[in-house]
């Protein structure tokens, strides 16, 4: 299959072409960036000479459907909703690793993102592409997840689907790697203000809430709300979440880690800790895994759940070949063996 990817150059679109190099059934037929537009990737990312010998175009949609069967956008929130509808109109593959087609609601993505939507149609079209819960697509345009509702929405489901937790008790505290504010500076990205430190921001207002809601919400319709915090961390990737709930009954210790285990045992990018042990984030760093350890505390009837994933791979560009890997029929491992990155 030939594919082409629209914003090559930010940390998803690099990441998309690290994987799809080493993808048996899959050739990048172009690449496209906004700003640097004329030159090889590799003068732009020397990391690639010898290995991708491609020219920055524009994007044309015409001239891109001619040379690839599927597109990839790995562009910041509000540009694919602007440009796929070309590709869409014609039924060609879009895998979208931005924000702009997951919300379904009406009047979401405006109050979250900040920017007008995707047309309403289009949004009701998108499939969600959570790639550990389904096995083909419902539609040609497959909304990628986004990394913080990825790894929260793994600690949950269990607990969700089986309706073992009070749904009014979850508290998620979420944090990330400077490469998941993405390549354009900040204050807070500054190097200044993130090397020894971390900072709390979003609070109650960051973009992925209503995503995790609404798929928590096909899961179970009774629960009402998250507290969902996030935090930079001064590491450059990785995803580290500490998920609280109640019990609704006491349990214990290997019941929670069965309950898990007979969950996830089928899901081959989805590890569990043996029991009493926790992930950390050395452990999936460049991997498509999602690794999970779960506690129980009988006094205070509170499940804890932590969860690590590589906010570019699993959470990004590796969820994205998982969904690549549903749409064209292929295993759901193929071309996603990466092994972790260690030390």
């Amino acid at each position: 299959m030939n594919v082409s990817i629209i914003g090559v150059t930010g940390y998803s679109g690099i990441e998309l072409v690290r994987i799809l190099l080493q993808h048996q059934n899959v050739t990048i037929s172009s690449i496209h960036s906004h700003s640097q537009n004329g030159k090889d990737i590799d003068e732009y990312l020397p990391h690639l000479n010898r290995l991708l010998d491609l020219p920055l175009e524009p994007i044309d949609p015409i001239k891109i459907m001619e040379k690839a069967d599927l597109v990839f956008f790995a562009t910041p929130s509000g540009i694919s909703k602007e440009i796929a509808t070309v590709f869409i109109e014609a039924n060609f593959p879009v895998i979208d690793l931005s924000g702009d087609f997951r919300l379904k609601a009406n009047k979401q993505y405006e109050k979250w993102y900040k920017n007008s939507s995707a047309p309403y149609e289009l949004l009701q079209d998108a499939h969600y592409g959570l790639a550990d819960f389904y096995a083909s697509p419902s539609s040609n345009l497959i909304a990628n997840p986004g990394c913080y509702a990825t790894g929260t929405l793994l600690s949950l489901a269990p607990l969700v689907q089986e309706e073992i937790i009070e749904e009014n008790s979850i508290i998620v505290d979420a944090k990330s790697g400077l490469s998941g504010a993405g390549k354009n500076l900040s204050e807070s990205s500054h190097f200044v203000n993130s090397n020894e430190n971390m900072t709390l921001y979003k609070m109650n207002s960051h973009q992925h809430i209503p995503e995790i809601m609404q798929q928590l919400k096909k899961w179970n319709t009774h629960i009402p709300a998250i507290q969902f915090s996030t935090s930079l961390i001064p590491v450059t990737r990785g995803i580290f979440i500490t998920t609280y709930a109640r019990s609704k009954e006491k349990l214990t210790q290997e019941t929670l880690l069965n309950l898990f285990q007979r969950f996830y045992q089928s899901k081959p990018f989805v590890r569990m800790q043996e029991q009493n042990s926790y992930p950390n984030l050395r452990q999936i760093i460049g991997s498509n895994y999602c690794d999970i350890g779960v506690a129980y505390n009988e006094v205070t009837n509170i499940i804890t759940v932590v969860t690590v994933l590589d906010n570019l791979v699993k959470g990004a560009a590796g969820q994205a070949v998982h969904n690549l890997n549903h749409l064209a029929g292929w295993p759901e491992t193929t071309g996603l063996k990466l092994v972790p990155i260690y030390p």
